[in-house]
């Protein structure tokens, strides 16, 4: 049986995979395995149409096994991490499937210190779901019991606004796109009450349009608004606002490594950059390694995930990391990604330069082409000699001016492969080289 935990907790089709019955069991599984005491549970929930079913099932599977459950309705998966840390929580739930089409759903457990759960923590979870663990079931008075609270949005936003001094953006104009997610409102909320002058757009949930063609997945109407706003700048959230990808004010957009390379030199300057390193995963451009070493600022490699990447933050003391699609932490300032945060620390570092975000977007990323080749045998490729022939040829040809990786998907019959280096023609020409021996040797 494939393992209940993916690497960004329990996802899947709703009521399909991801099912109430399911939920029941997790939510039991939570309230058994991270809830002390009356701490409750706080769930939270992106806008998606199953996501108060889900809400409703976990809450009970939490409460029959005498855990109490607050409700905090809609709010980002990082305001939930805040919440959580800020109010004492027993631990906290986030229903959310990201950057999933709707029809998806997930269920994320954050611990009572606002960090994801390691993975013996997950697994004692799924055991508890899997094979019946925990049967207690508390009666009368020892049962749990569920209440809303009406201000937790509130509470992040009175953190958030706290990041930038009051007023700094007054008459500042800003787009927002927040994919018809958890950000929509949140987002707007706080850069207005610091005075920006905000245009929404896709920030009108209707709990099937969550991440459709906007977005930090889709930001095409983001660069189109912001130029045709005169905006300084723009930001794209996914669906529960862990991410961000931010567009310049020449329409020009900005992935997570471009976002890094700005934060980074910034930190650097400012004496923030704990260990005046960043932590970064294999998939991100070569080309920013390259900028930061000649900035005297070191990189920690990771898999893919942003919990690697935090995993790294934490053993080695570091204070900034991310990933390529946006996902960017900041330890000073919260337990996991946010993309608000990352918004407000852009816009205070051009509010510090005196410098446009298109001049603080230094990087210039080196060509990159991934290609997913399907691959009924993706288990062999460790093994294939005649694909590792290959890829050590193509590694040799590129030389220090760029790389390869060749990976199995951890979820799909796919076999993904980046290529980057200086010569876009070249990177496409090994890209198409490897894909075809991957085609002959592992379909």
């Amino acid at each position: 049986m494939p393992r209940l935990f993916g690497t960004d907790g329990v996802r899947g089709r709703a009521n399909a995979e991801l099912t109430p019955e399911l939920a029941i069991g997790l939510g039991r599984a939570a309230a058994q395995t991270l809830v002390r005491g009356r701490a409750p549970l706080l769930i939270g929930r992106d806008p998606r149409r199953s996501g108060t079913m889900l809400e409703g099932a976990l809450a009970a599977g939490a409460c029959s096994a005498g855990a109490e459950v607050v409700l905090a309705g809609v709010v980002t998966t990082p305001a939930l991490a805040h919440l959580v840390r800020r109010d004492g929580a027993g631990a906290g739930a986030m229903l959310s499937a990201s950057h999933n089409p709707f029809e998806d759903n997930g269920i994320k457990f954050i611990a009572r210190d606002g960090f994801k759960l390691p993975d013996e923590v997950e697994d004692a979870l799924e055991r508890s779901v899997t094979v019946g663990g925990g049967t207690a079931r508390p009666e009368g008075a020892a049962v749990g019991a569920v209440r809303r609270d009406e201000g937790a949005v509130q509470r992040y936003l009175d953190y958030a606004v706290t990041l930038l001094p009051q007023g700094a953006l007054a008459g500042v104009p800003v787009v927002v796109d927040g994919a018809n997610g958890s950000a929509s409102v949140i987002a707007p909320a706080v850069l207005a009450r610091l005075g920006a002058r905000v245009t929404s757009i896709h920030c009108t949930p209707d709990g099937v349009n969550i991440n459709r063609g906007c977005g930090s997945t889709s930001p095409g109407d983001l660069a189109r608004r912001v130029l045709a706003e005169g905006a300084v700048a723009g930001f794209a959230f996914d669906g529960d606002g862990d991410r961000l990808i931010a567009v310049d004010e020449r329409g020009r957009i900005l992935d997570g490594d471009q976002i890094m390379a700005i934060l980074a030199l910034e930190f650097k300057g400012t004496g923030r950059l704990v260990g005046d390193s960043l932590a970064i995963t294999v998939m991100s451009n070569l080309a920013l390694t390259k900028l930061l070493q000649d900035a005297g600022i070191g990189v920690v490699s990771t898999r893919v995930g942003d919990r690697y990447v935090l995993d790294a933050m934490r053993a080695k003391g570091l204070m900034l990391g991310g990933e390529q699609s946006g996902h960017i932490i900041s330890l000073a300032h919260n337990t996991t990604g946010d993309g608000l945060v990352t918004a407000l620390l852009l816009l205070g570092a051009m509010l510090r330069t005196g410098k446009r975000l298109s001049e603080l977007a230094v990087l210039v990323p080196y060509p990159q082409v991934l290609v997913n080749v399907t691959a009924a045998r993706k288990g062999d490729l460790p093994r294939n000699q005649a694909l590792l022939a290959a890829i050590a040829r193509q590694e040799a040809r590129l030389g220090a001016e760029g790389r390869v990786l060749v990976r199995p998907s951890g979820t799909e019959p796919l076999v993904r492969v980046m290529v980057e280096g200086a010569a876009e023609e070249v990177v496409r020409e090994i890209a198409g080289e490897l894909a075809a021996v991957i085609e002959r040797e592992l379909a």
